[in-house]
């Protein structure tokens, strides 16, 4: 019997039309109040922006700030209507700018404390990273911490992760800086692999990219800060409290684009090998490679601040006002908490809460 030759029974018939009309209708509204909801949600997360274009500042290019330039060149601030003129500057100079307000954020390492200590009221809003990707090498044939007595080693700011991880060291090697070692200070990364690269320096403590080349380079690494677990906030965002205070809405929004470049880091690997080519200017794919497994270990998707990786930068400071200071004045987790709640446990679930 072929298909046309099947009997059909009105009623039955009617009863099936019946009920893909209800089907249709009940889909209907599943997808209206689906759309509701998304609406509802969307506006409860993309608050009122007191500022529409924001000046930010980094510290350095390479792996630890693959997630903010990622925001950048996929558009992911604009996406939520804010404008971010993205600057590499100095630690200490992003510190002033900060004051001066001619910079409103400050994606950067330690040298936010080193301005709250020294009197200006600098916090930290979230912690993208705060496990040290710190190395320190050694001339060839310089392979212990100990042979660097009465040598010279290159780093980056005064205040910065490397003289921090140094003095630490050194305490635990009892030497002490600037008396049985010179820091050799830079601009950045590059300029203080620069000085290594030509001779002028015993030691370098640097992170990546600069870090990986100079293993390619075959250097003796004297300490891998990562291995020793070494946990120290930075890059951290970091404003004015006064910033924090008077513009919720525009760092709300901020942390929600680099977010979405976390996620993109940890899902989108050509992309960030592309995004990393062009600011850190590799080509090497092995550099490439490394750079990224590096960013996999580090990346916080979590981006609350933990106490412990301020206290430890305190413990390492010349700053005779650190010795006594408190972690919880450095810090405010009162919007990345909410983040996490409301839009990072969706991008990273199961994984943020």
């Amino acid at each position: 019997m072929g298909l046309s030759e099947i009997p059909i029974c009105p009623e039955r018939g009617e009863k099936v039309r019946s009920h893909k009309i209800s089907l249709s209708i009940a889909l209907l509204f599943s997808v209206f109040f689906c759309f509701i909801e998304r609406g509802a949600r969307g506006a409860e997360l993309r608050p009122k922006l007191e500022k529409g274009q924001i000046e930010v500042a980094i510290a350095a290019v390479g792996t630890l700030y693959l997630p903010i330039l990622a925001a950048q060149d996929a558009g992911y601030f604009g996406k939520y209507g804010i404008s971010v003129s993205l600057n590499q500057v100095s630690a200490s100079t992003s510190v002033q700018g900060l004051i001066s307000g001619k910079i409103d954020i400050y994606q950067g390492g330690a040298t936010a404390i080193s301005g709250n200590l020294g009197g200006a009221d600098i916090i930290y809003a979230a912690a993208a990273v705060d496990r040290s990707t710190l190395v320190l090498f050694g001339q060839r044939g310089l392979t212990s911490f100990e042979g660097l007595r009465g040598k010279s080693v290159a780093t980056t700011s005064p205040g910065a992760f490397g003289e921090i991880a140094l003095r630490r060291s050194a305490k635990e090697h009892n030497l002490e800086v600037g008396k049985d070692i010179k820091l050799l200070y830079h601009r950045g990364t590059p300029e203080a692999f620069a000085t290594f690269l030509a001779g002028h320096a015993d030691g370098l403590i640097i992170t990546p990219p600069q870090s990986d080349i100079a293993r390619s380079k075959g250097f003796p690494v004297i300490i891998d800060y990562y291995e020793r677990g070494l946990k120290i906030i930075g890059p951290g965002t970091a404003v004015t409290r006064e910033f924090f205070q008077k513009n919720p809405g525009t760092l709300r929004t901020f942390l929600m684009a680099y977010l979405d470049g976390v996620k993109r880091c940890f899902e989108d690997r050509p992309f960030v090998d592309k995004v990393n080519a062009k600011y850190a200017k590799i080509s090497d794919p092995q550099v490439l490679e490394e750079n990224y497994q590096t960013g996999l270990r580090v990346w916080n998707k979590n981006m609350t601040v933990d106490p412990d990786a301020i206290r430890i930068v305190l413990e390492g400071s010349a700053n005779l006002q650190a010795k006594d200071a408190d972690p919880k004045r450095f810090y405010d987790n009162s919007i990345i908490e909410a983040l996490n709640r409301e839009y990072a446990s969706k991008l990273f679930p199961g994984e943020v809460k």
